[in-house]
């Protein structure tokens, strides 16, 4: 293996062959960090080990202040720091102390001749661009707060992992200097290899949130090339199946919810657990805590419950009596802190998840019998308006939309009947089309007094849908011992028009008074005519929600 010469020093040159182990030491660390985190700690272990250390602006006043010797790595270009900073890492003396490969006897001449000593580690953790764009920044310092330097040494040392070690997340710190203990100063290439592959990770969801930023920025909708990128939250005992791996990344924003939430108790979510949360969460969100508490249960990525109430142990009560068979192990999602009485109803049965934006220290007391529950906290609501992407895998590609941030504030309500609809039926339709909305198409969603009473969710059917639905309530007349269905006098949402009169038709006979629905359909005159017949009002809104 060949090893540069120290100043003064002559130069050997070793084969690979001559050196069978993959063990490389570690003379020489270059530290300039914008997360501080650790650092000072960091370079006091490097230092003690008798690392010589290399450091640039506020990362090296740090480390002086702290009393530890550091070499500006302006006095080794030979240049200072220029134009606001922007310039300082990008010359030779570090990037071929970094690129230079150490057995290379071409690589390693060029290092003698030009005065180029080898750097073996680099720390570094760039600018905080995320975060900068997060607070709200303007354009131009948005643009100042783009890395050039640090993703440029980054991707260098990455490159060069059959000797460099690079590291760009604080979590790794203590891993190296474990990996220096356990070798006597030394590092493997299996351990510079997995920190290179975290690197390029980071480099790229870097230049993945610049990207997304400018396309926004500069009005650009449909970018020719566009990255998504996310970091690791924990790898999940399985997917959907249990022959399924899976794991569970951020993308790095403040919104709130199940990324983002602490988690009180219970057992570790599973794949199920947080797509399921993510939907009740998603849905709960729409109805504003300063309108009442709200609750929505979810199973398999549906809504089988959600109501409204005067407080969050009622709406809960009702949004479970909607379908008790299906809230069995399912999702409990709150638009309102949880209280003592809400958790002791729900703790009547068996329930995955609960998701809220708060809960007291009597509910957090109470489900404490429950060991199994997770119960989720999220220190807020996120804003049901605000704008982004879903993404798809398909084969071969990617499908990429807006999020489905639509509501009914953003049309103009048309009613195409004789019979208008009361002010109590409006509250309640309005109420149906949001959590149809959420309902996997084709979705229908009888609603009576602020609650569901019956959903009809993925069907290739519109009518399917409206007869599940329809049976649905009266399963609930069952399990509650009434004398009717409840979906007698109810209102009924469809996330996209009836193509034909039929599934109105089966709304009506199951009781239904109102309807709303997109309109749009070539047989909008037929439907709306058998509605008139049938004595019902009908809402058109113009909009869909198609929920594939």
């Amino acid at each position: 293996m060949r090893r540069p010469a120290e100043p003064g020093q002559a130069t050997t040159i070793l084969n690979r062959d001559d050196n069978m182990t993959d063990l490389y030491p570690l003379r020489r660390a270059l530290l300039s960090v914008s997360d501080k985190t650790g650092l000072v700690e960091l370079a006091q272990a490097l230092a003690a080990r008798g690392v010589e250390l290399l450091s640039t602006g506020g990362s090296a006043g740090m480390l002086r202040d702290a009393g530890l010797a550091v070499v500006d790595v302006a006095d080794v270009t030979g240049f200072p720091e220029m134009m606001d900073g922007r310039v300082k890492t990008l010359h030779p003396a570090v990037h071929g102390g970094l690129l230079a490969v150490r057995d290379n006897a071409g690589h390693v001449l060029a290092m003698e001749e030009h005065g180029i000593r080898p750097i073996d580690l680099l720390v570094v953790n760039l600018y905080p661009f995320e975060a900068t764009v997060a607070a709200g920044a303007d354009y131009d310092t948005a643009i100042e707060n783009i890395d050039i330097g640090g993703p440029a040494m980054v991707r260098a040392a990455a490159k060069n992992h059959a000797f460099v070690n690079v590291v760009v997340d604080v979590e790794d710190y203590a891993p190296l200097l474990a990996e220096l203990d356990a070798n006597d100063g030394q590092t493997s290439l299996a351990f510079r290899q997995s920190l290179a592959q975290t690197a390029y990770a980071r480099t790229a969801a870097y230049d993945t949130a610049v990207s997304t930023w400018m396309a926004k920025a500069i009005g650009e909708a449909s970018p020719r090339r566009r990255s998504f990128a996310g970091t690791l939250v924990q790898s999940l005992r399985y997917g959907e199946n249990p022959h399924q791996s899976a794991e569970f990344y951020t993308d790095g924003t403040a919104r709130p919810g199940v990324a983002t939430a602490r988690q009180m108790q219970g057992k570790e979510l599973s794949y199920n657990n947080i797509n399921d949360t993510d939907a009740a969460w998603a849905l709960v969100a729409e109805f504003s805590p300063a309108d009442g508490p709200a609750c929505v249960i979810v199973k398999h990525a549906n809504p089988c419950g959600v109501a409204r109430g005067t407080s969050l142990a009622e709406a809960y009560i009702a949004a479970y009596n909607c379908d008790q068979t299906s809230a069995f192990g399912g999702i409990v999602a709150l638009n309102q802190p949880l209280d003592a009485a809400t958790a002791s109803a729900i703790t009547e049965i068996f329930t995955e998840v609960v998701i809220a934006p708060g809960a007291s220290e009597e509910a957090i007391a109470v489900f404490a019998a429950k060991k199994n529950l997770r119960l989720l906290l999220t220190d807020g609501l996120p804003d049901p308006k605000e704008p982004g992407v879903s993404v798809r895998q398909v084969s071969g590609g990617l499908l990429v939309q807006d999020k489905d941030v639509g509501s009914l504030d953003d049309v103009e309500l048309r009613v195409v009947t004789k019979v208008q609809p009361t002010a109590a039926q409006m509250a309640d339709l309005r109420f149906a089309w949001v959590v149809a909305k959420h309902v996997k198409s084709n979705a229908i969603v009888y609603v009576k007094d602020g609650a569901t009473v019956g959903v009809g969710a993925g069907q290739m059917s519109r009518v399917d849908s409206t007869r599940i639905a329809a049976r649905k309530a009266a399963d609930m007349a069952e399990a509650l011992g009434l004398d009717d269905s409840p979906a007698k006098g109810s209102v009924v949402a469809s996330d996209a028009f009836f193509p034909f009169a039929d599934g109105v038709m089966t709304a009506v006979e199951a009781g239904a008074v109102a309807l709303i629905q997109p309109g749009g359909s070539m047989r909008d005159d037929e439907v709306i005519a058998a509605a008139d017949a049938a004595g019902i009002a009908m809402v058109f809104t113009g909009m869909r929600h198609f929920r594939h």
